[in-house]
């Protein structure tokens, strides 16, 4: 099935491109990409899934081409959400698995716990659930170690850093500790320069991190415990698979401890791959979707 890209403009304020592919009238899947990639994240998934399912992956605001609105608070996880749920009505889709990796999994777990009459399937790839992730940064130390990257990231002077080494040198870097570089097509290579090279890219992208409420202590701070992190949490009803790629160094299996105590039917699926897994080993993320929508068929 051949996949199109087409460009929609949201009552959010945004235009999206979003890759669009299968037939209008099947059962819908969303993809949401995560930091710091594109819809291209899904390019496996999209292929193999589309001659039976209605699929769609938007590239998501402050990435690629899709726009990129100036200040942090249009980052905010609430935002793309929005964004999502604006994108599922301009497309004339009431109900649709949703999958979600990296930051587009936060935006996939928010949406599933305020959207739950929209979201039929919840399907996460390496993207914490938020309260198990807040938990883990404040009471598991090798987790506030993995994770010391996000004020990095935060820090204001952290893109004239990045352009100062030059966007093909951060690439390394920023896939050197995760996948094998041998394993980046370098076709791929230059899609990915290419859109962080876009006009105001770079702190768009960086702006999710400083939108966001989750909060990394330092090394060795006393941190104060947010009170959520010990309330009960809203649980999620419907069907939720957790794909996670065992050899994440930014996301360690600390997030799946706890995971049964907020689902009521959960799916695990663990594989062999990095954190950049619905590439790194496509076949596994692809076999776990399929098994998983069709072990759980949604009633019209």
């Amino acid at each position: 099935m051949t996949l199109r890209q087409q460009r929609f403009t949201l009552p959010t304020g945004v235009e999206l491109d979003v890759t669009l592919g299968g037939p209008d009238d099947a059962e819908a899947i969303i993809f949401l990409h995560g930091f710091p990639e594109s819809a291209r994240t899904w390019r496996h998934q999209l292929a193999a899934l589309s001659g039976r399912y209605r699929v769609v992956a938007p590239d998501q605001r402050g990435f690629a081409r899709s726009s990129k609105p100036e200040g942090v608070d249009a980052y905010a996880t609430d935002r793309p959400v929005a964004d999502l749920i604006a994108l599922a009505d301009a497309l004339d889709i009431g109900r649709f698995t949703l999958v979600g990796h990296d930051w587009g999994g936060a935006v996939a777990w928010l949406a599933a716990l305020s959207h739950p009459e929209r979201v039929a399937r919840l399907a996460i790839v390496n993207a914490p659930h938020p309260q198990i992730f807040q938990r883990t940064l404040i009471d598991d130390p090798a987790q506030r170690a993995a994770s010391q990257y996000m004020n990095a990231f935060r820090n204001p002077a952290i893109e004239d850093h990045i352009l100062g080494m030059t966007l093909p040198v951060f690439f390394d870097t920023t896939f050197a500790n995760h996948v094998d570089a041998a394993a980046i097509d370098p076709a791929e290579r230059a899609i990915y320069l290419d859109q962080w090279g876009q006009p105001g890219a770079l702190t768009a992208m960086l702006n999710w991190y400083r939108a966001s409420r989750i909060v990394v202590p330092a090394m060795g701070e006393a941190a104060a415990r947010p009170a959520f992190i010990d309330a009960p949490f809203p649980r999620l009803a419907m069907p939720v698979l957790v794909v996670w790629g065992m050899n994440d160094k930014a996301l360690l299996p600390c997030q799946l401890d706890g995971l049964d105590a907020l689902i009521d039917d959960l799916t695990l699926v663990q594989v062999d791959a990095g954190h950049f897994v619905p590439w790194e080993n496509p076949d596994a993320v692809t076999g776990a979707l399929r098994a998983f929508i069709a072990s759980r068929p949604i009633a019209a």
